[in-house]
């Protein structure tokens, strides 16, 4: 039997999102203005990191209780 998280769990999760967005969010609109190749590189590494965080994060809430 798989028990839910607690409704302050639940909140952090939701947090951890929020933060995640905005970082991926700035990332993705900063690297084209960006004309350094391997900062474009290390933003576009964070991009793709930050989008299988939130995944992961979506796939948490999913299993949450509401």
């Amino acid at each position: 039997m798989q028990q839910g998280y607690a409704l302050h769990e639940t909140l952090e999760v939701h947090e951890l999102a929020a933060s995640r967005t905005v970082g991926l969010t700035k990332s993705k609109t900063m690297k084209a203005l960006v004309s350094d190749d391997a900062l474009k590189q290390l933003m576009q590494a964070d991009v793709e990191l930050s989008t299988r965080h939130l995944e992961e994060l979506r796939d948490i809430l999913k299993k949450a209780k509401r």
